[in-house]
């Protein structure tokens, strides 16, 4: 499971998934900052992700370099300390580029509840499945 998490450290653009009128929505999103088993985005109160997380916080994300991918399932929370918001800013520098302050944004956690990690590299190809 932590190749999961290790892989998602070092290949942070993600397709970020969420659900609308019951019709999935993708679009490309950074992981901003990984805790332990939990990953934290940002993004403007103005989008419509934000809407959508609100309506519905059930959330797919998936990653792929060559022939590896993650893919996590779970709910987001905006429920991140004041604290962790400044360092996804002051530590993400594109952040800075689009948004005045840590404060014209906001941050959400997945809680993440399903994991694959799936690798194609070897024969038979592998596949690990988590629940958490």
């Amino acid at each position: 499971m932590e190749k999961a998490f290790d892989f998602l450290r070092e290949y942070k653009d993600v397709a970020f998934g969420t659900v609308e009128n019951g019709r999935p929505g993708l679009r490309v999103f950074q992981v901003m900052l990984i805790k332990g088993h939990t990953l934290y985005f940002a993004t403007s109160p103005r989008k419509d992700v934000y809407r959508q997380l609100m309506d519905n916080p059930a959330v797919e994300i998936l990653g792929m370099k060559d022939n590896i991918s993650v893919r996590m399932s779970g709910d987001v929370k905006f429920d991140v300390p004041v604290d962790i918001q400044k360092e996804i800013y002051d530590t993400n520098a594109i952040l800075s580029d689009l948004y005045p302050s840590y404060d014209a944004m906001v941050y959400c956690h997945l809680d993440v509840k399903g994991i694959d990690y799936y690798d194609l590299t070897p024969r038979p190809p592998l596949l690990e499945h988590y629940e958490l």
